[in-house]
């Protein structure tokens, strides 16, 4: 066979290959898109970055809102090490959405059934680092959080020719980065050299460090890419939020015009503008300048047009420059990048907005019928179908399906392992706490470590907020209170502590720097483990009070009926035609 008989060959194999990967990928879509050339994935995680500038202590802050409901939950912290020259690393394909039953093993000990077959150089030393689904931050403060943004679909490539995928991408920063600029770098150089895709679309990620925060986006280019043709395996572009500036990435891709020749802000592989020519996604002839978002993954939803399923953009531009009366009506590809906050945000406001459920809007997901008589906010998260016509039902920051959040800090005036914070809370934003761990922890409790969705585990930390929240959601409206007053022992003492922390860690530092981590270590675990008992035990409380539907009062030994709203009565009065009872009835 000649040589351009195996490449017709190669090629028709690699396109029946991607044929079959598209379709399959279908099931996974969710809400439809203006342009239906560009696909979404139907579970989504928010993304906020906030500029030193913009934050009230001067610290760079990420979050991730891990939003699965099916993805693995398990954390580990990865210890630095050094190798010997000529050593290998090997790179493994770690689907997002795929776990295994806890008796093969925890997902980090079976990556090599993930194998790709490639392995890279190894550097004579890799950073330690913290990671849950992806690398979260390293020795050095270098931080990332991820939101899945979509891309056209003629772009992804299902097959197993790309040999990265942004997890693998995401750790491999995290071993190799002292500066978010070099964590873009390094990603971006190996995504173009050896492929990315498999089973990852567009991806963005928030990069930061002790002194700045990039929004970081990357896409496959499409399924017929082999190293063999000596193009480029991705196309990615980064773009610098301004100190003052926050940011947010609601699975929608944000950078717009680039001007790569201002360095200090943007960043970008060398095929950013000639693949969108090369596919007819943009064309310089038409004199309109470069768009990335709208050449790669165009959207034309605003929060009204999708009944809030698309609100997210909006509600945090309405939350952060509330006097700039931003409208729900406003297309999502028409919000600026960036914004100035008309106040500087504390950790403690990014933790509320990540709580947010559209509150006090017309998107409330708690409002009317779709939240009860108990208000609850997180009923019909994904819309619906009936007699053949589809509802969205509007998709809030502080979704219920989260694996874990995280909110991390990074700060310039401390040594990295103290100026690294991740605030770490498992499950859903609304009934989980935030836990401090700070970077130069040398371990983290077992309990992180361990559990999935599948099998009940009480030695899994992660399921003691899932106890807590399913106890929740029968009569939230009562027992949200009970969990408000929990997060306001545990977590906002911990936050208001954290000044404290600092200094007592900074004073060891001096003296040893590992005295300091031990200090770092203990402080952390044993709070996780006493707010996870405490957890354990407000889920036990949350099932007495709120038996059966009532109202338990331990200290008196009684029970009364819970109050049900006048609104709601009415609607059952209507709904069930009930008649009222004869006035000589008790």
């Amino acid at each position: 066979m000649g040589k351009k008989q195996k490449l017709f060959v190669g090629l028709t194999v690699m396109g029946l290959i991607w044929l079959i990967s598209w379709q399959l990928s279908l099931a996974q879509e969710c809400f439809s898109c203006a342009d239906d050339s560009v696909s979404f994935l139907n579970d989504k995680c928010t993304v906020i970055l906030v500029g030193k500038g913009a934050s009230a202590d001067g610290s760079v802050i990420s979050t991730h809102t891990c939003d699965c409901a099916v993805c693995d939950w398990t954390w580990r912290r990865v210890a630095p090490a050094d190798f010997e020259e000529g050593a290998k690393r090997r790179i493994y394909w770690i689907p997002q959405f795929e776990t295994s039953p806890p008796d093969e093993g925890l997902r980090w000990e079976t990556l090599e059934k993930g194998f790709t077959g490639l392995e890279i150089p190894q550097p004579n030393r890799t950073f330690g680092y913290l990671h849950g689904l992806f690398g979260y931050i390293n020795d050095h403060q270098v931080a990332i959080g991820e939101s899945t943004i979509g891309c056209r679909k003629q772009m992804e490539n299902n097959t197993p020719t790309p040999k990265f995928d942004v997890t693998m991408l995401t750790l491999i920063a995290m071993e190799r980065a002292t500066t978010a600029r070099q964590a873009i770098q390094i990603m971006g150089d190996l995504a173009t050299k050896y492929g990315y895709g498999n089973t990852d679309s567009g991806e963005m990620l928030a990069v930061s460090d002790p002194n700045e925060i990039w929004l970081f986006e990357i896409m496959p280019v499409g399924p017929l890419w082999t190293p063999e043709l000596n193009m480029p395996g991705a196309v990615w572009c980064a773009q610098r939020v301004p100190d003052d500036q926050v940011s947010v990435c609601p699975n929608e891709s944000r950078i717009g015009e680039i001007d790569l020749q201002n360095a200090d802000y943007f960043m970008a592989s060398e095929n950013v503008i000639t693949y969108a020519e090369e596919n007819g996604f943009y064309s310089t002839s038409s004199g309109k300048p470069f768009n990335w978002k709208k050449a790669y993954s165009p959207s034309e939803h605003s929060a009204t047009s999708s009944n809030g399923a698309y609100g997210r953009m909006w509600r945090f531009f309405d939350l952060v420059a509330p006097s700039q009366k931003f409208s729900p009506d406003k297309p999502n590809m028409e919000f600026p990048f960036s914004i100035k906050p008309e106040k500087k945000l504390s950790v403690g406001d990014v933790i509320d907005m990540l709580r947010d459920k559209f509150d006090g809007t017309q998107f409330w997901t708690a409002r009317g019928l779709q939240g009860g008589p108990f208000e609850n906010p997180n009923r019909l998260p994904y819309g619906f179908k009936l007699e053949g016509k589809k509802y969205n039902t509007p998709r809030c920051i502080g979704v219920n399906r989260a694996e874990y959040v995280t909110v991390i800090q990074c700060r310039d005036w401390l040594p990295n392992p103290i100026g690294g914070l991740v605030w770490l809370g498992f499950g859903a934003q609304d009934t989980d706490c935030f836990m401090p761990f700070y970077q130069g922890v040398t371990e983290i409790p077992r309990s992180f470590e361990i559990g999935d969705h599948w099998e009940f585990d009480r030695e899994s930390a992660r399921w003691a907020f899932d106890y807590v929240d399913f106890h929740t959601q029968v009569v939230y409206s009562y027992a949200i209170k009970d969990v408000r007053a929990a997060q306001e022992k545990w977590e906002k003492s911990a936050l208001h502590r954290t000044a404290e922390i600092d200094q007592k860690a900074l004073a060891l530092y001096k003296e040893s720097p590992e005295k300091a981590t031990q200090f770092l270590t203990d402080y952390c675990n044993n709070n996780a483990n006493l707010v996870i008992n405490a957890w354990w035990e407000l889920g036990d409380w949350l099932l007495v009070k709120y038996n059966h539907w009532w109202l338990y009062d331990v200290k008196e030994r009684k029970r009364k009926p819970l109050t049900y709203p006048d609104w709601w009565l009415k609607e059952l009065v209507k709904s069930n035609k009930l008649k009222p009872a004869p006035e000589h009835e008790d």
